[in-house]
C-alpha cells in the first residue's frame, strides 16, 4: 500500500471550523491525503461572519513550512486566507523551490462578505499567482484581481468559480495560461450552508493533483466531492452554514 500523499495547507485558521485550515484539514484527510499546516492567522469568526483577526508573524509562518517540508516531505501545497503584504511575500519565498504542485486561493473576500486582504497584501498576491500551478478566485476575488484581462495578460492559469453567480447553472471556468478555457457546469444546489467552498474546493483539487491526478481531472472531481459535502452540511449555525466534509464522498 503506498502512503498517503503530504499536503502543505497555508491559510488561516476559522474557530467554527466550516473554512480555513480546519476545512482543509477535513478535506485532505477524506480524500484520502496526509494533511500538514502552516497558519497564517486567527480569526473568531461562525456562520454569521469574521468578529476578529490576529495575523501570524512572516518568521513563524516560515518556520512552520520549513518544518514540514525538511522532515515529512511534501507532494502538493494549497495556499489559502495569507493576512497580511508580509507573509504573502514570506510564503512566496519559503515555496519557490519546493517543485510541487501548488494550488493558489486567494482569498480576499469571506462567504459571509468580510474582506480578509488589504491592497497591499492583494498586490502581493503576483509572485505567488506566478508559482502556481492553478488560481482559485470567485467573483469578488477575480474582480479585485483585475478580472479576466489582468489575469490573462499574467500569464497564469486559473479557475474562475461561478458560484457567486445568478442563475440555476454553476459554471466554473478554467482558463489556462495559453487562453484556452474549458467549462465546468452544474445545476446550483439550493442552501445557504455554503461556508467554506472554495477552502475545500481548492484543498481538494490540490490532494488529487498530490495524487498525481491532471489537473482538469482533479478539478472535475473536486468539484464532485464540493458538491457531495453542499448536500450533506449538517445545518449548523444560523447563517451561512459550513458543509457535510465527513459524510461526502469523493
Amino acid at each position: 500500500m503506498s502512503p498517503p500523499p503530504r499536503i502543505l495547507v497555508i491559510a488561516g485558521s476559522d474557530s467554527s471550523g466550516g473554512a480555513g485550515i480546519q476545512a482543509d484539514i477535513k478535506t485532505i484527510t477524506m480524500l484520502g491525503g496526509y494533511a500538514m499546516t502552516a497558519i497564517t492567522a486567527l480569526t473568531a469568526q461562525n456562520t454569521h461572519g469574521v468578529s476578529a483577526v490576529e495575523p501570524v508573524s512572516p518568521a513563524m509562518v516560515t518556520a512552520q513550512i520549513d518544518a514540514c517540508v525538511s522532515d515529512i516531505g511534501v507532494d502538493a501545497i494549497k495556499i489559502g486566507m495569507l493576512g497580511s503584504a508580509a507573509v504573502a511575500q514570506a510564503v512566496a519565498a519559503a515555496v519557490a523551490t519546493l517543485g510541487v504542485p501548488l494550488v493558489f486561493d486567494p482569498v480576499i473576500v469571506a462567504t459571509s462578505g468580510a474582506a480578509l486582504a488589504d491592497a497591499e497584501t492583494i498586490g502581493a498576491f503576483e509572485r505567488l499567482m506566478a508559482l502556481a500551478m492553478l488560481t482559485t478566485p470567485n467573483i469578488a476575488e477575480l474582480d479585485a484581481l483585475g478580472g479576466d484581462s489582468a489575469m490573462q495578460a499574467r500569464g497564469v492559469t486559473y479557475l474562475a468559480k461561478g458560484g457567486d453567480a445568478e442563475g440555476a447553472t454553476v459554471v466554473d471556468r478554467l482558463v489556462r495560461a495559453d487562453g484556452t478555457t474549458l467549462s465546468f457546469e452544474g445545476s446550483r444546489i439550493a442552501t445557504r450552508h455554503s461556508h467554506g467552498t472554495g477552502c475545500t474546493l481548492s484543498s481538494a483539487i490540490a490532494t488529487y493533483l498530490g495524487q498525481g491526478v491532471p489537473l482538469e481531472e482533479a478539478i472535475d472531481r473536486a468539484r464532485g466531492f464540493v458538491r457531495s459535502a453542499l448536500r450533506a452540511a449538517p445545518g449548523f449555525g444560523a447563517g451561512a452554514g459550513p458543509l457535510g466534509h465527513a459524510q461526502a464522498r469523493g
